[in-house]
């Protein structure tokens, strides 16, 4: 059962950590994949959920939670769904009882309970963090995660909960293992399509998460459930800054261990409150279809053309995968013309324009040319669906008269009649990217630098052209801005861009009014351009 250790604020979640070892099975990603008999999904869970929760050790009955969801207060029930100290043994839990479970219209919340800190302050043999390692180990325990909860049926957007339980402060080594383990933990999940979660101590644990919240490279997780036993309900506490874990990413262990009855059906329960929304989709930039924003760029010595995948907090450099070569191509830029769900190559070449049709393998097809002459074109800017008629647009500035000309995407994959959208010497601008809707009012947004000043600035959209400009930063020692559409899912679109003097990948995110301060999200890209 959960212990106090101290009269503090370190608590445990109960009756979690196993005497017996259980080995971490690790089968063929193929499982993972849906290639091995997996339960048919169900709605992510817990999904977009506030309200009252509780977690016990064993999952109960399918009769004890029908007593329960007709009496009690709570909608949300914990299952611990695996890892190698999971405590109780799970007769219930199978991919019936969870699909009998949410058809009723019970929330769950998966936790899983894989090896702990190598300083933990659970007493007894358990399986720990092995801090030399932790980063492999971290992706491995994802792994068997996510194979777990696909044979339940937990779908992708999940919420997958690790439970790490209270740790000594006293031991950098232990500490740096843990938030090793937990960045690749949340990574490799992240490739999955599943969401991270994060259960500690507030003092502990969740304070470790804190302190590297806005840290270059990290994972963090992306929802927190943490213990502090006051019986005060809330998601709020001092340890966490307002803005971390916001909007609705929060849980709290408010009790623990204690029996309720409900419906004339007792359970050692936890008390729980939940404040989880499903985060915002990527939307423009996700190449892999994982749900998280991904950068293409060209090698410049090669013309290869490499993916690289985002995971909301860095860009993998390790990840990458080439998806062809256009070292002839003076013009990249990406959108799914076709609308077949795969994202689609726009390359010029010369002063010819091509479409490549995007492919399951993340290659492209054969090539269709679109225009014979388009070298009267500069800045050709996917905008994204800018005359909201469902197509994406592709946008561009005629050197000859410096006018913004919008060229409507229509089916068969092409683009139609160009209509201008604004007038001017527009050629003194550069750095255009599609941002998005940045401000959120429904309308595509265009972000561009002026040379004069090296401003960056916000062009927001409106019906048939542009909104006044807003200056949202600077453009000053960086190149290459790119439209990342909402790289760390909070809701809001972000750029990215390249900063001459180091090579370093820089993410600037949106607030849908201005930039923040840039942070590194990777490194090596002197020689990579352009960013699409």
């Amino acid at each position: 059962m959960l212990r106090k250790l101290t009269a503090g604020i370190v608590r445990y979640r109960r009756r979690l950590l196993a005497a017996a070892v259980v080995t971490l099975s690790l089968a063929p990603l193929a499982l993972i994949n849906g290639n091995a008999g997996a339960a048919v999904a169900l709605a992510p869970q817990p999904g977009n959920f506030t309200g009252y929760g509780f977690d016990a050790c064993t999952a109960p009955s399918s009769d004890a939670m029908a007593a329960w969801l007709k009496s009690s207060p709570y909608r949300a029930a914990g299952i611990y769904f695996g890892g190698n100290n999971r405590g109780c043994t799970q007769k219930n839990l199978t991919a019936d009882w969870v699909r009998e479970q949410v058809t009723r219209g019970w929330r769950l919340i998966p936790l899983y309970v894989g090896p702990q800190a190598s300083c933990t302050q659970i007493t007894g043999k358990r399986n720990l963090i092995d801090n030399k390692n932790a980063a492999a180990q971290g992706r491995a325990t994802a792994e068997d995660a996510v194979r777990q909860a696909t044979a339940l049926g937990l779908s992708k957007e999940s919420v997958l909960i690790y439970d790490m339980e209270s740790y000594r402060m006293d031991d950098a080594a232990c500490r740096n293992g843990v938030l090793q383990f937990m960045s690749a933990w949340s990574a490799r999940l992240h490739d999955f399509g599943y969401f991270s979660g994060y259960y500690s101590s507030i003092a502990t644990g969740i304070a470790d998460q804190v302190a590297v919240y806005h840290q270059a490279g990290y994972v963090r997780p992306d929802y927190v459930d943490f213990a502090r036993w006051d019986q005060v309900v809330t998601v709020t506490d001092k340890v966490i800054p307002a803005s971390y874990w916001q909007p609705k990413r929060r849980m709290k262990q408010y009790r623990g261990a204690h029996q309720e009855t409900w419906g004339g059906v007792t359970i050692n329960i936890d008390n729980d409150y939940l404040d989880f929304a499903r985060l915002p989709a990527a939307k423009l930039s996700d190449w892999n279809r994982n749900g998280w924003s991904d950068v293409l760029a060209r090698t410049s010595s090669t013309g290869n053309l490499f993916a690289y995948p985002g995971n909301g907090s860095f860009v993998s450099e390790g990840g990458r995968a080439n998806v062809g070569a256009h070292k002839s191509a003076n013009a990249l830029l990406r959108m799914d013309l076709n609308r077949d769900g795969y994202v689609d190559l726009i390359a010029r070449t010369g002063a010819a324009v091509y479409f490549y049709p995007g492919l399951a393998s993340g290659r492209f097809g054969a090539r269709k040319q679109l225009y014979k002459n388009f070298g009267h074109m500069r800045e050709l800017t996917s905008i994204g669906d800018f005359n909201r008629d469902g197509y994406p647009d592709l946008l561009g500035v005629q050197t000859s008269n410096g006018n913004v000309y919008l060229y409507p995407g229509q089916k068969g994959a092409k683009f139609g009649t160009r209509k201008a959208l604004a007038y001017g010497d527009w050629t003194k601008r550069s750095e255009f990217t599609g941002a998005g809707d940045f401000d959120r009012d429904g309308f595509q947004d265009l972000v561009l630098k002026l040379n004069s000043n090296n401003g960056l600035y916000l062009f927001p959209g409106k019906s048939g052209g542009f909104k006044s400009p807003v200056r949202i930063g600077s453009a000053a020692g960086f190149r290459d801005f790119l439209g990342v559409g909402d790289f760390d899912r909070d809701g809001y679109t972000d750029l990215a861009a390249v900063q001459s003097s180091t090579g370093n990948l820089t993410l600037f995110r949106g607030n849908g009014k201005i930039l923040a301060a840039g942070v590194r999200i990777s490194t090596g890209y002197k020689g990579r351009s352009p960013l699409f």
